[in-house]
């Protein structure tokens, strides 16, 4: 089990006046279609007939991968110290989109290989530098995987109980989507050939080369692995973090808001481990990456949208915080029936 930490059940009773509510504004039933079941998500989780959107902030994780060395990606591990310090500058699509939303951002060193200088956006993790080369031995010790949990469970209580009422999860790190494919593989038994795609630039050779690269991966741990244990086998520590992420959100009736490929790894992570966790998790985005999908599909995930994204970096999530904005909004601002004067639908 992934941290211990108690997740409350959704109460039904909030949930048929929540619905009721819902149904008496001024439309047609459903007619706000996926809006509408939002806004019911949003409020339970948050234990409230009137649930918020913000403050939001986003959670960006960085870390990098031993299995670089395997040739799995189209550029080089020193991208992602590099990408971290553009994050830093406030130069990336995270950045613009956060500002753009109005939501705070924190940069996460989960265990990048390179050094970064201070910064008040930055919150180093101090576990590891990147982890081991997942081709000849497991990528994170148990010890390492369980300090990752924690470190990431603690950042998200912290903002929760400090006004957060989202936290929008993104990462960084080159090799992850890799990672990603082989938790995927190894929790739910999806195909390595359907999940491996370009992730960050491969060409179709490459795409076939990376496939066959995690075949001989997922070969040295064979068979369904428990979350935990694919967390050990494959990393990353980003991954890892954001699943510990997730549960201290939803420990704290907060809502998560899960961006691409990678951050679905880690839900999946979280969705088998705990359950109970689902009605906190929001899926923003079908990512363009190849087998997202399936990912989605095997934990019956419904995202809020398909924009053909595929950089990472949370930038799914944080284009998708408007339409929790307007969820929230319909529910708490939209006139009634009765408040409205308007008549109801006549019955037959």
């Amino acid at each position: 089990m992934l941290t211990n930490l108690t997740i409350e059940p959704i109460n039904h009773d909030l949930e048929d006046r929540v619905r009721a509510e819902i149904d008496n504004k001024t439309k047609p039933p459903g007619s706000l279609g996926r809006i509408e079941a939002l806004a019911l998500q949003m409020a339970l989780a948050q234990h409230s007939e009137t649930p918020a959107c913000d403050p939001a902030r986003i959670l960006l994780f960085a870390g990098d991968h031993g299995l670089t060395q395997e040739g799995i990606s189209a550029w080089p591990s020193e991208v992602t110290t590099q990408m971290v310090l553009n994050f830093l500058a406030g130069g990336a699509a995270a950045n613009v989109f956060s500002r753009t939303n109005g939501v705070d951002i924190s940069i996460v060193d989960a265990g990048i290989v390179g050094e970064l200088p201070d910064h008040d956006k930055l919150i180093r993790a101090n576990i590891r530098k990147g982890t081991r080369n997942a081709m000849h031995e497991d990528a994170l010790t148990p010890e390492e995987v369980e300090k990752a949990l924690q470190l990431g469970s603690r950042l998200a209580i912290d903002a929760i109980d400090n006004g957060t009422k989202v936290i929008a999860l993104g990462e960084m790190g080159i090799g992850n989507t890799s990672s990603a494919t082989l938790i995927a593989h190894a929790i739910e038994g999806i195909g390595i050939p359907e999940l491996a795609g370009p992730g960050a630039g491969l060409d179709a050779a490459g795409v076939v080369r990376k496939a066959d690269i995690l075949a001989k991966v997922a070969a040295r741990r064979p068979g369904r692995l428990s979350p935990f244990d694919a967390l050990c086998a494959f990393g990353g520590l980003e991954i890892a973090m954001m699943a510990g992420a997730m549960i201290g959100t939803a420990s704290r009736c907060g809502v998560v808001l899960v961006d691409g490929f990678i951050v679905t790894a880690a839900a999946m992570a979280v969705l088998h481990a705990r359950p109970e966790a689902a009605p906190y998790i929001v899926f923003s985005h079908a990512s363009h990456e190849a087998g997202h999908r399936l990912m989605m599909d095997a934990v019956k995930a419904r995202p809020l949208m398909d924009l053909e994204l595929r950089l990472g970096e949370g930038s799914g999530a944080l284009l998708a915080i408007p339409l929790l904005r307007c969820a929230c909004a319909m529910l708490n601002e939209m006139a009634t029936f009765e408040s409205a004067n308007v008549s109801g639908k006549e019955q037959d």
